[in-house]
């Protein structure tokens, strides 16, 4: 199943970022602690060039520590860039943003013009509930659900800090798949665009690999199911989700399976090592590679084709 959600608010935030960037001094980028390379944006490095960048990995409380640490490391490989890990239940963490932003500017003195930093985020990262920490105050609209904040708003910080923010946007094509199906998992997707049966089988045939302790504690199961399917019918009967036969509705285990991941219930967990999205956008591109190949030769053979007819 293909997923992707480009709505047209979406294409609107992607112009007016670039329009404004020219005026940035740092970008704070949010991404999902679970998802570090999945909530990363690949419009963003195109917008911000050499633009100072602060990668916010949020909700680190849900994910896997040892991972997050790793994605750390290999974000700050990168120049210009600074990591940290955050969570909403510790707004000290939140608020060293704010410093922060000012220790990435050393050469700018900010008593006589305040640094303009600008917030980016995918749909239903944490931004508007980060902004309403730092501000202090309520400000930004928060809700459980992908693409609340539909538009830009400028707010002024202490520090001499003034942040503006954009609405959450993805990019048009979702690649690899395993990407796309990692966002849906998390929420970043509208769950109008994809069955909770088709996300969650690919969830469980990662936890069941990387984590199937958890998932075992979790459900009360016995035994390792041997594979997805087996899992979601394992939670279908533990949890009473039978269909007339006796047979296990798999929409309604796995929407279980999901929000079960989503609230952290199985504990923490990250869904995605640096090694693992390597090898994947070496994959992705060899599978671009060979359809583009496979449409030139079936473009070839039309061609062939109509100066037989034609001779």
């Amino acid at each position: 199943m293909s997923i992707n959600w480009f709505p047209g608010h979406m294409h609107k935030a992607r112009k007016e970022i670039a329009e404004v960037m020219p005026q940035v001094d740092i970008i704070i980028e949010m991404l999902d602690a679970r998802i570090p390379f999945s909530s990363e944006n690949p419009l963003v490095p195109q917008l911000r060039k050499d633009t100072p960048c602060i990668k916010v990995l949020n909700k680190a409380d849900l994910a896997d520590p040892a991972l997050t640490a790793r994605w750390v490391a290999h974000f700050e490989q990168q120049a210009g860039v600074k990591a940290i890990p955050i969570s909403q239940q510790h707004p000290e963490q939140i608020r060293a943003l704010l410093q922060l932003c000012n220790d990435m500017l050393p050469e700018r003195n900010l008593e006589i013009r305040a640094a303009r930093a600008m917030i980016m985020g995918i749909p239903n990262v944490g931004k508007s509930t980060l902004i309403n920490t730092l501000a202090g105050r309520t400000i930004a609209k928060t809700g459980n659900e992908a693409g609340v904040t539909k538009t830009q708003q400028r707010i002024k910080l202490d520090n001499n800090v003034i942040l503006t923010d954009t609405p959450g946007f993805l990019w048009p094509k979702l690649s690899p798949t395993s990407c796309a199906y990692r966002l849906a998992v998390t929420g970043a997707i509208k769950d109008t665009v994809f069955e909770y049966a088709d996300i969650a089988l690919f969830a469980a045939d990662y936890l069941l690999q990387a984590y199937p302790d958890a998932v075992m504690q979790r459900f009360n199961l016995t035994e390792q199911p041997e594979n997805d399917i087996a899992l979601l019918d394992a939670i279908g009967v533990r949890r009473g989700c039978m269909r007339k036969g006796g047979v296990v509705d798999l929409e309604k285990a796995g929407t279980i399976l999901i929000t079960e991941l989503r609230a952290g219930n199985l504990g923490p967990i990250t869904l995605e090592t640096p090694e693992m999205v390597s090898q994947e956008l070496i994959d992705a591109k060899a599978e671009e590679a060979a359809k583009s190949a496979d449409k030139a030769e079936r473009e070839a053979e039309r061609k062939r084709k109509a100066q037989r007819k034609y001779r």
